[in-house]
């Protein structure tokens, strides 16, 4: 465990991936950011891509390219913002240059439809429709991506991509299989999800709602739903937390940390918020080690996603 499947395996891309498209996520060193006053780092895209990082980037087809995707991903408490310096595509051939507000994989939406301040369509930015008329693009979380397709050789296009603070984060995927986080929604009514792409330990360790419940297995019981203000773990193999199991929820105040174990591919903390409160959970979580993934025990949910195992 540890890899992230490869993007073919998800977006159904007919081009070949060799290398590791989520060498960052996976684990790799963390790559250089532009700092002030620095040259602004360069380097040609590949038809499947990953970018964690700020820079500028050119795509130029060998041959005609197809079913082309780049995903970038920023720190949790940044926006993104994609900008067209150079576009040298045929709309009119059936070239293709979009960017999406958050990651498609396999049909799967992150954030998903439920949590996202847009409707789907508008997630979408066709440069074959706005032109250079919408240059610049800014995601509304931490992750966005491009889809593009080129036919003639020697078209192509480059971009500058930045990133700019976000004060309250809200829909998050994480670059790294461990860590701390603390998702805080202040008087607004929106959902927002934390996503960890690998199975994992979680540890609630505080959380403040506008009103009082409690962790519960998600069986009968009609569970947190009827409130507005609380938290659910979700897991699932997919990317979209709608389509995710609800694994627990917590809508009662912390008599000590809540913890589990999560053997799903694909994990996510999701707080629902009513907007009339100011409302806080501060979590940490660990890739699960392989010898916990074969002999599970203790506070486990791994049943639920024995098809990841």
């Amino acid at each position: 465990m540890g890899r992230l499947p490869l993007l073919s395996d998800y977006v159904g891309l007919r081009e070949a991936v060799d290398h590791d498209p989520f060498p960052h996520l996976a684990g790799g060193a963390s790559p250089k950011r532009e700092l002030e006053g620095e040259p602004l780092y360069r380097r040609a895209l590949r038809c499947v891509d990953m970018l964690s990082l700020q820079g500028q980037f050119t795509f130029t087809a060998d041959r005609p390219q197809l079913h082309c995707a780049t995903f970038f991903i920023a720190e949790p408490e940044e926006f993104i913002t994609i900008h067209y310096d150079l576009v040298s595509i045929d709309c009119l051939r059936g070239d293709i240059l979009q960017v999406f507000d958050g990651w498609i994989l396999k049909g799967e939406k992150f954030p998903s439809s439920q949590d996202h301040p847009l409707p789907t369509t508008e997630r979408y930015v066709d440069f074959c429709d706005s032109g250079l008329s919408r240059r610049s693009i800014r995601s509304s979380q931490n992750v966005a991506m491009i889809f593009f397709r080129v036919h003639e050789p020697g078209n192509g296009f480059t971009i500058t991509v930045k990133t700019e603070p976000n004060l309250f984060p809200c829909n998050i995927i994480s670059q790294t299989p461990n860590g701390r986080f603390t998702l805080v929604m202040p008087h607004q009514h929106r959902n927002c999800s934390f996503s960890i792409i690998y199975p994992v330990a979680i540890k609630i360790s505080d959380l403040t709602l506008g009103h009082l419940n409690g962790l519960q297995l998600k069986k009968s019981s009609a569970g947190c739903g009827g409130i507005g203000d609380f938290v659910e773990l979700l897991g699932g193999t997919g990317l979209d937390p709608s389509k995710m199991l609800l694994l627990a929820d917590l809508c009662y105040p912390l008599r000590g940390p809540a913890q589990m174990k999560v053997g799903c591919d694909h994990t996510v903390l999701r707080m629902v918020s009513s907007g009339k409160h100011i409302n806080r959970v501060t979590f940490e979580y660990r890739q699960l080690e392989p010898y916990e993934l074969e002999n599970p025990n203790g506070n486990s949910i791994q049943e639920f996603c024995l098809s990841t195992l």
